[in-house]
């Protein structure tokens, strides 16, 4: 006797149109009346939308390799953004932190002004996007309240339709996340004690004046600077590969071009640096280098047999972080 079929409910899938699905949890009937789980039906769709991973999700903001940079490397550290249209009623400030307490997404403080936490897990593959719903919904959380991470829509907006691209980026580095919390030098109890233990965690970091995206930072055995470039990736590595074989990558005794990694599209050099050297001491070096390679990269001659082994050996020593 042959299984019968259950029924479709055909009549209340048409009713509603792609577009107009609502998102709800992954194993609940899917809205449009199919039957199916969400998941496996419209939620099917929604998932690759979000999941597409962008490669360069910065791209086009002001300051696009600082995002990165605290994105990746800068353990405590602020920068004032500016909204398009200016800023809601109510909300006095608008500033990005490298990460918040209890790696909450964002935060409204008491007076209204909003936290915007950057270095937490997204839900999608666009980082932008994931953040632009954040900031939103922080906009519109009443003060006094953390913003807890939630699945968005596709097609939300990304954090270039909502931020001013004519305004400037200027990220400042903290020697610990005093700014989570306000009047910082009076707490006590547990909001004291959670701030020293995070603040015995964060690795000591400098960014270099008048270099975009160049960090340097302390480590046990050797200091490093981790430099975050917007250059087109097979460019820049045939003009390291030309400074290598000239013996041109150094920024002074004792240090030495180690390699590169990439960050959500960038590339960024690394150089090991002796660990007495401080951040003061490796930026006159670091801007001479940076003129050297801006001649490196107006060069199109052919790679000499030399310069080809030295790009290998940056190639193979690259390594990729998202």
């Amino acid at each position: 006797m042959a299984k019968k079929r259950r029924p479709q409910p055909q009549a209340a899938a048409s009713k509603i149109q792609d577009g107009e699905v609502p998102v709800v949890g992954a194993r609940e009937p899917c809205p449009c009346g199919s039957g199916r789980r969400y998941k496996a039906c419209h939620g099917r769709q929604a998932a690759h939308a979000v999941t597409e991973l962008v490669q360069r999700p910065f791209e086009g903001l002001p300051g696009e390799c600082d995002w990165v940079a605290l994105r990746e490397l800068v353990p405590a550290a602020t920068a004032e953004l500016t909204l398009k249209g200016g800023l809601p009623e109510g909300v006095p400030s608008v500033t990005l932190a490298t990460v918040l307490p209890m790696a909450w997404p964002a935060l409204r403080r008491d007076n209204g002004a909003v936290l915007l936490g950057l270095q937490n897990d997204t839900a999608s593959g666009d980082l932008s996007r994931d953040l632009a719903d954040t900031l939103q919904r922080a906009l519109a959380t009443e003060p006094g309240n953390p913003v807890a991470a939630e699945r968005h829509a596709a097609d939300g907006p990304r954090l270039q339709d909502l931020l001013d691209p004519d305004a400037a980026f200027e990220p400042t580095v903290h020697t610990g996340f005093e700014f989570w919390v306000e009047n910082a030098e009076n707490a006590t109890g547990e909001v004291a004690a959670s701030l020293e233990r995070a603040n015995a965690a964060a690795i000591p970091t400098a960014r270099i004046p008048g270099l975009e995206g160049a960090y340097w930072c302390e480590a046990p055995e050797k200091n490093h600077l981790r430099w975050v470039t917007a250059h087109p990736e097979e460019r820049l590595l045939d003009a390291l590969a030309r400074l290598h074989a000239a013996g041109a990558t150094s920024l002074g005794e004792g240090t030495r071009l180690v390699g590169s990694f990439r960050a959500h599209g960038l590339v960024v050099p690394v150089w090991d640096l002796p660990s007495e050297m401080s951040a003061e001491e490796v930026a006159k070096p670091a801007a001479a280098f940076a003129e050297r390679l801006a001649e490196a990269l107006a060069t199109d001659t052919p790679l000499t047999p030399e310069e080809r082994r030295a790009r290998g050996g940056l190639t193979n020593r690259q390594v990729t972080l998202s």
